[in-house]
């Protein structure tokens, strides 16, 4: 059992991000803002607390109502339920010392104005927690439990029932951090080879502290999201037009694999900081910020990392199965599908295009690619074989896609899940 002293003004920050998303639908890393003067470790304790409430919130919140009478009332209790579930994940998931995590949620309710009235209740349900807690939890279906029922419905559709479960069972892992070397001769931290020019490191640390990342000798990028880039194949000296480039790890990519690249960007802010990784990197791309529907130039490449709901990211922001729901997916697909129309007129004769997207689901990816092929006689599906993607058939869709799941690459701790289609125009 680790005890952690760790203060109240963690927690606190912790109870606002936490409110913040499960009230008002507000990205994890939106709410990060609230660390802003803690301590590293405090806010390294914070941010471990929100990450790790998230990951494990559906069987939290079980163990939670075995304990609680009735449901509680919303308007009436205020912080009370995140109150709880951070006392939970303390007790259950971090093994906080339990007369610190009591005590800790007492302090926080007594902050709150509706919540103070619930003290009781805090105290007498957490301390049930850490005493039967374990016991529960581990009767539990924690991967069922903690998916989002829009969610689990999708992927066993989708996939079946026993894929599902292994999805969810890699979303209760935090996710590595993996970096790309700008070449084979790039110095690197202590990491481990994973296929390609991609590693993952052995003790992140802080990454700006990391042997080669002041020198531009890599970058940080999950391995799957190397994948598509990969996909268009030898580039060097040709054009190459990146649409919605940021955060700018695949335009990083072609720019280290001798493109000739045109990074496209709707976002001011985040087109700068292409910009700087470019600067830092020592490599050169043309950046234009627009929007990728209204962008003309043509080139005999393109590549499209489209918009999506992002849920082959959920390892890295647990926060997307509460914020997100069923229409998230139809209102992504729809922007998605326009700037592949608009992506696909910007290829020249006997050009590839790649279409790719960070989302589990199928309407962002392969129906898609379904629909945009049967209104586009002047493309085709050029296949991903297994020598694209390093002998891993299992990535590789009937239809010849690149499917990748958070389940896959699991010996050496996952990757994210993408969905990328190859294209050529006859």
């Amino acid at each position: 059992m680790t005890d952690i002293s760790t203060g109240l003004p963690a927690r606190s920050a912790a109870l606002a991000i936490l409110s913040g998303v499960l009230q008002k639908r507000r990205p994890l890393d939106a709410g990060l803002d609230q660390l802003a003067g803690l301590s590293t470790r405090d806010a390294g304790f914070a941010r471990a607390l929100v990450s790790q409430t998230l990951r494990h919130m559906g069987a939290l919140d079980a163990v939670l109502r075995s304990f609680v009478g009735k449901p509680l009332v919303p308007h009436k209790a205020g912080a009370t339920s995140e109150i709880l579930l951070l006392g939970a994940c303390e007790l259950l998931i971090l093994k906080v010392a339990a007369h610190a995590a009591v005590d800790a949620a007492n302090q926080l309710a007594a902050m709150d104005f509706k919540a103070v009235h619930f003290k009781p209740l805090i105290n007498a349900v957490l301390r049930k927690v850490a005493k039967d807690g374990e016991a529960v939890l581990s009767g539990l279906d924690r991967e069922r439990l903690s998916t989002p029922d829009w969610l689990w419905t999708r992927w066993t559709s989708h996939y079946d029932s026993g894929t599902a479960r292994v999805i969810a069972r890699a979303h209760q892992r935090e996710a590595p951090i993996d970096i790309v070397l700008k070449s084979a001769d790039a110095a690197f931290p202590p990491s481990e080879a994973l296929f390609g020019y991609a590693r993952r490191l052995s003790d992140p640390g802080r990454i700006d502290e990391l042997p080669g990342f002041a020198q531009g000798d890599w970058w940080v990028q999950d391995c799957a999201a190397t994948l598509p880039t990969l996909l268009l194949g030898d580039v060097r000296g040709k054009t190459v037009i990146d649409l919605c480039a940021a955060p700018g790890g695949k335009t990083m990519q072609l720019a280290a694999a001798g493109a000739n690249v045109i990074a496209v960007e709707i976002d001011p802010v985040r087109a700068e900081r292409i910009r700087e990784n470019l600067s830092r990197t020592k490599l050169n791309a043309e950046i234009a910020v627009a929007d990728a529907r209204d962008f003309r130039t043509t080139a005999p490449f393109v590549l499209i990392d489209a918009p999506c709901t992002a849920t082959g990211t959920i390892r890295r922001h647990p926060d997307l199965p509460w914020i997100k729901g069923a229409a998230d997916v139809t209102i992504s697909a729809g922007a998605a599908y326009e700037i592949l129309e608009s992506g696909a007129s910007l290829v020249e004769p006997g050009g590839t295009l790649v279409f790719a997207v960070c989302s589990l689901e199928r309407e962002e990816g392969e129906e898609q690619i379904a629909v945009f092929l049967s209104a586009h006689p002047e493309f085709s599906r050029a296949p991903v074989t297994a020598q694209d993607v390093f002998s891993r058939g299992e990535w590789i869709t009937p239809e010849g896609d690149l499917r990748t799941l958070p389940c896959h690459f699991s010996e050496q701790g996952g990757m994210d899940g993408f969905f990328a289609a190859r294209l050529t125009r006859r």
